[in-house]
C-alpha cells in the first residue's frame, strides 16, 4: 500500500493480485515503457505521456512531467505510514551537518560564508567532475559554521566541505 500525496490530496494506491486500485477502486490503465524514465499510459480511451523527473529518496517525492506539466508528489509507503501512525516520522529524518563531496572533483564556486543562514534547495557550491559542473544545493535550513575548502580545491569523495 502506497498514500500519494498531490496538491494536498492524499490518494490510496494498492497493488493487490487483481490488479491495481486507487481508492478502493479499480485502476484500469495500460502502460507502455518507452524508456528509462518515460511511458505511455491509456487510461479511459485517453492517452498520456509521463516521464519521471527526478525522485527524492531522503523527502519522498517523485517528479513527473504529464502531457507536459510538471507535477510533484509525495510518495508513503507502508512502513512510513505505520511510522508516522505511531508519532516517529520525524524520527525518521536524519539531521544532517555536513554536506560531503558525492564525488571527487574540484571546486570552481562558493556561494555561501561563515554565518549565512540557508533553506532547503539553496545553492551552496559548484564541484566540476568529470568536465560537468555539479551544484550542490543545501538538504536543509541551516546556518554555515564553517567551510572547509576553497575555491581551486581538488575533493575527494565523502571529504567534508561545508559544516552546518
Amino acid at each position: 500500500m502506497y498514500q500519494v500525496t498531490h496538491n494536498d490530496k492524499p490518494f490510496t494506491i494498492e497493488f493487490p493480485a487483481s490488479g491495481p486500485t486507487l481508492n478502493g477502486q479499480a485502476f484500469d490503465w495500460d502502460l507502455v515503457n518507452l524508456s528509462d524514465r518515460t511511458f505511455h499510459i491509456l487510461h479511459q480511451n485517453r492517452s498520456y505521456t509521463a516521464e519521471v523527473l527526478e525522485v527524492n529518496q531522503a523527502d519522498k517525492t517523485v517528479r513527473l512531467k504529464l502531457n507536459g506539466h510538471v507535477h510533484e508528489v509525495q510518495v508513503k509507503d507502508r512502513f512510513d505510514l505505520l511510522l508516522e501512525k505511531m508519532g516517529m516520522s520525524s524520527v525518521a529524518t536524519a539531521k544532517v551537518n555536513d554536506l560531503k563531496a558525492p564525488m571527487p572533483g574540484l571546486i570552481v564556486g562558493i556561494m555561501v560564508n561563515p554565518g549565512d543562514t540557508v533553506n532547503k534547495g539553496d545553492s551552496l557550491l559548484i564541484l566540476e567532475a568529470m568536465k560537468m559542473e555539479n551544484l550542490l544545493k543545501a538538504t536543509g535550513e541551516g546556518t554555515i559554521k564553517a567551510i572547509r575548502i576553497n575555491k581551486g580545491d581538488r575533493v575527494e569523495k565523502g571529504q567534508i566541505l561545508i559544516e552546518f
